[in-house]
C-alpha cells in the first residue's frame, strides 16, 4: 500500500515557473494547496521532506496531468492525498481537507490520523 499525493498543478518546466510566479505575487489565489503548504517558492521544505521519509508507507507524487493519465476516471477535485494498492485507489484527504490546513502541522496532523493511524474503512 502507497500514500499517493497529488498536486493541483501541472508538470513541465514553463509549469512550474508559472507556479514559482503565482506564488510569489499572489499567493492568495494559488489553487494548490498541498504545494502551498509543502513547498517554498523554490523548493520542497525540509520539514516536510523529513516528515514523509518517516512515514510507514511509501510514498508516490504526482502532478494533475500525470495523475489523470495514470487513472483517467479520476473525477475529485485536486489536491488530494490517496491509498494506493496495484491500481486500486482509494481518496485518503480531499481538496477541502487540504484546503482546511494552515501549515505543515495541519497537514501532518490530517495524514497521521485519517491516512495512516486509522485509514477510515478503506480496504484494499
Amino acid at each position: 500500500m502507497h500514500l499517493l499525493f497529488v498536486y493541483n498543478a501541472d508538470s513541465g518546466a514553463f509549469n512550474v515557473l508559472a507556479d514559482m510566479g503565482h506564488k510569489l505575487f499572489s499567493p492568495d489565489t494559488y489553487s494548490c494547496a498541498l504545494c502551498a503548504i509543502t513547498h517554498g517558492v523554490f523548493r520542497e521544505k525540509a520539514q516536510w521532506r523529513s516528515f514523509v521519509a518517516s512515514l510507514p508507507l511509501e510514498c508516490d507524487f504526482l502532478h494533475r496531468d500525470e495523475f489523470l493519465k495514470r487513472y483517467p476516471g479520476q473525477k475529485d477535485a485536486l489536491p488530494a492525498v490517496y491509498l494506493t494498492k496495484g491500481e486500486q485507489i482509494v481518496s485518503c484527504l480531499s481538496a477541502s481537507q487540504l484546503e482546511s490546513c494552515h501549515d505543515l502541522r495541519d497537514l501532518q496532523e490530517l495524514l497521521s490520523s485519517h491516512c495512516i493511524n486509522q485509514p477510515k474503512e478503506i480496504s484494499l
